[in-house]
């Protein structure tokens, strides 16, 4: 009955609450038991998913330490990067339309997340020079220089999660996620894919 208990919890968790994880994943061998009483659960698929979100789960919660330190958070750096033609490190402008769409999140989520870095001053809104009617958001000055200061850490941060793993070993790792990907984008309720 506790290991019932344990699965259920689990469970919930990983759907409900997906970056909230219990501190001891499960035994691969609690795993083989708990199959016995749900023929659907796959131990193998059961212990990989786990691990994937473990693993996700500490990375998250890393940059969201990292970002903080800089009054960041993962949205706001990302409306950022939106803003910064990486090839050439100058600002670009786009509508909040293209920004939610580029970043997968609702116009009301962009609206909140450009108010407070325009409030911040790191970005502005201006008229599209081409459509009077929209609006065009922009990197300031402010905004660049912060992106400068916090991207190699950053870059740091993650070279540092990745160094236990061979250059083969990430591309293996990629070829893998991406292999998986499709089905992930397949399980989303329609509400997240419509936004």
């Amino acid at each position: 009955m506790h290991l019932l208990i344990s699965i259920l919890i689990i469970c919930l968790l990983t759907f409900l609450m997906p970056l909230l994880l219990p501190k001891n994943l499960p035994r691969y061998e609690c795993l083989i038991e708990a199959a016995k009483k749900f023929p659907d659960l796959d131990p193998s698929a059961c212990e990989a998913f786990l691990y994937l979100l473990r693993a996700g789960s500490d990375s998250i919660h890393g940059c969201e330490a990292y970002f903080a330190g800089h009054d960041l958070s993962q949205g706001r750096f990302t409306v950022l990067m939106l803003l910064l033609d990486k090839q050439e490190n100058r600002a670009i402008s786009r509508t909040p339309a293209e920004l939610a769409d580029l970043a997968n999140v609702t116009r009301a989520t962009m609206t909140g997340l450009i108010d407070t870095l325009e409030r911040d001053g790191l970005v502005t809104r201006e008229p599209d020079p081409v459509d009077r009617r929209m609006m065009a958001v922009k990197l300031t000055a402010k905004g660049h220089f912060l992106l400068n200061r916090v991207l190699p850490g950053y870059f740091r941060h993650m070279a540092e999660l990745m160094a236990p793993l061979s250059e083969t070993e990430r591309k293996a790792l990629v070829r893998l996620l991406l292999k998986i990907a499709p089905q992930t984008a397949a399980s989303l309720p329609e509400a997240a894919i419509a936004s």
